[in-house]
């Protein structure tokens, strides 16, 4: 399907890829991993040819459709069904074509229609904006209505929905709660073509893709199998490496050990030769370098305090109107591990926002220590971060009696190198923004831990060393994340937030991946039935606007007559005895009887309409 060969790539003062070769098989689903910075986008915007390589072919076939999701779809007054399922462009431009099309074509558009299962798009693009989370009521509600990270979702279900023959996702799992993750990971399994996934989301890696794409100093190496598999695969590929390094390293030192003493003696002469020529032809295996990931640093608090940190007695809590939560009685101990679990809306940050002491209660009791100390991480501070900030600036302002080099010691024990210390924000990745930020908050040793997603922009091996960290941390922790590995290693109490309260959920992560599923599941088989909402009549028209008017309520007309003739000669054909002779024939007719019947009635809707406009403007007039 994708063929990479001899691939270089030199940008931004370094080399990307070189010479770099990989053939991706047909139909295959691979995630692409690597270092955050390494070039996994880069590589997506050569394979789309948003940018050229300075050597190498990328190579698929001519006819083949490759889509990418790089961002949020258009604010658009078109309803959210209408934005998806005009992704299906031949579907759309078959459904146009139809509007003006002549007799004689209409029998090949109907075919072509119902070739590409047409008449069952709508249901497919409302079961994918389901699975990311949209209500059935949403269906109708204009693009504009929707918020940015929704309309990456939008532009992720248009994608799915249209299914390219290369499928291109760039850390898909990050604007998605868990839910949504768990939906898209069994949808990807089911994927009908090629997929190519940068993601850090070990669960998806593990459980939808089929092969492993390894970006490493500027090679692609393939490994077949999920994460877990690549893990091993290359942990032994370092080792053989490893191992025949040192074989050709002791074979070229016994060998230079013998030139070295007999260089100089005529009767050993030809053999020192020999030997000098067989060192120049022993290969070179450059020695296995594992790439250092700096570990995250959470300070444990230097003086427990007595259980509980916090008690809820039926709390609410809300933003004035009706309350977000309420009933909530709950009670956090000193060493708790709480994951969050909820679909995005049902407040969990609310709940985070309360806890952390960000917003007031509305009724209840809440008893909490005094002297707990409360550190909170949300995205919102990496989007409020000032472009123009450095590292140094900020930890001057979290450490002012600190002296220079104190300052310094602390941003390099945080994974910031000596030449991104003074770098603005706006240059550094979000990566290392998130980094920054995990680390500034945990300074305090704080008694209580509230991390909402906190991985969004970290790549796997920053995820295992962030793990690591919460692991020995003696604090309490409320996390919320869509990294189920995370979930799975971190926490050990579940809550769930759902029907307006936060109550215990009975079960680990795999029964909840079961309990989301099947919702979906059961959601999809009993769709709400919720009718599209009713076109409000249009006002009367200004004076003097009634001969347009009259020419739109003319070509309804003639439409409307156009669509009764095709239906009567449709009628004509099902009743004459010779068409029962083909059963295919049969079929086709009726399936095209009945869409005509449908296209009808929306005819006669639309004069009616044009009629009724243009009699209140006659009146008016």
């Amino acid at each position: 399907m994708l063929r990479i060969h001899d691939l270089v790539l030199d940008a931004w003062g370094r080399r990307f890829f070189d010479h770099a070769t990989v053939t991706l098989p047909v139909g295959a689903k691979v995630g692409l991993v690597g270092r955050n910075g390494a070039g996994k986008s880069t590589l997506f915007k050569l394979i789309l040819g948003q940018m050229t390589a300075g050597g190498g072919d990328i190579d698929y076939p001519r006819a083949a459709r490759i889509a990418s999701v790089d961002q949020e779809h258009a604010a658009t007054p078109i309803p959210l069904l209408e934005t998806v399922l005009a992704a299906d462009v031949e579907r759309a431009s078959l459904l146009a074509e139809l509007d003006s099309a002549e007799p004689e074509r209409m029998g090949d558009i109907y075919a072509r229609l119902s070739e590409i299962d047409a008449d069952r798009a709508p249901s497919r693009a409302a079961e994918i904006l389901s699975g990311l989370g949209f209500s059935t009521a949403d269906l109708y509600r204009p693009m504009s209505e929707f918020s940015g990270g929704w309309r990456m979702r939008v532009a992720m279900a248009a994608a799915l929905f249209a299914e390219p023959d290369l499928l291109l996702l760039d850390e898909p799992t990050n604007y998605l709660d868990m839910e949504g993750a768990l939906w898209l990971e069994a949808r990807l399994k089911k994927y009908p073509h090629s997929a190519l996934i940068i993601s850090h989301d070990r669960e998806l890696l593990d459980h939808s893709v089929d092969a492993i794409l390894h970006l490493t100093e500027g090679k692609l190496d393939y490994y077949t199998g999920g994460f877990s598999s690549f893990e091993q695969q290359r942990a032994e590929k370092i080792r053989l490496q490893s191992a025949m390094r040192g074989k050709i390293e002791a074979k070229r030192a016994h060998m230079q050990a013998f030139v070295d003493r007999f260089r100089a003696s005529a009767a050993k002469a030809r053999q020192a030769q020999s030997r000098m020529k067989m060192i120049a032809k022993l290969e070179n295996v450059a020695p296995s370098v594992e790439e250092h990931v700096a570990p995250f640093l959470i300070p444990s608090p230097e003086r427990p305090l007595a259980p509980p940190l916090i008690r809820l007695e039926n709390v609410a809590v809300g933003y004035g109107g009706p309350p977000i939560l309420h009933r909530l009685n709950l009670r956090l101990d000193i060493d708790d591990r709480i994951g969050l679990l909820g679909v995005n809306g049902s407040g969990k940050s609310t709940f985070a926002k309360m806890i952390a002491g960000a917003l007031k209660t509305e009724g209840g009791q809440v008893h909490r220590d005094r002297r707990m100390k409360v550190a909170w991480f949300h995205q919102h501070q990496i989007e409020a971060m000032d472009p123009e900030d450095t590292p140094l600036s900020i930890i001057r302002r979290a450490m002012p009696d600190a002296s220079e080099a104190q300052r310094r010691s602390r941003l390099a024990q945080f994974g910031m190198t000596v030449q991104k210390v003074e770098t603005t924000v706006a240059n550094l990745s979000g990566g290392e923004r998130a980094r920054l930020l995990l680390n500034m908050v945990a300074m305090e040793r704080p008694h209580l831990l509230i991390l909402d997603e906190p991985t969004n922009h970290l790549d796997i091996d920053s995820r295992r060393a962030l793990t690591q960290a919460l692991n020995d941390y003696s604090g309490a922790v409320i996390l919320i994340t869509h990294d189920r590995s995370l979930m799975e290693m971190v926490a050990d109490r579940l809550w769930l937030v759902t029907d307006g309260t936060v109550k215990a959920f009975d079960g680990d992560m795999d029964d909840y991946a079961k309990f989301v599923l099947e919702r979906a599941r059961a959601a999809n088989r009993n769709p709400a039935k919720t009718p599209p909402p009713a076109p409000a009549a249009p006002p009367p028209p200004p004076r003097g606007a009634i001969a347009p008017l009259k020419r739109k309520l003319e070509a309804a007309e003639e439409a409307l007559a156009r669509d009764t003739k095709l239906f009567a000669e449709l009628d004509a054909s099902l009743a004459d005895p010779k068409t029962y002779n083909d059963p295919i024939k049969m079929v086709e007719l009726t399936k095209r009887r009945a869409r005509m019947e449908e296209r009808l009635a929306e005819a006669e809707a639309k004069w009616m309409a044009a009629a009724e406009v243009y009699e209140a403007a006659r009146a008016a007039g």
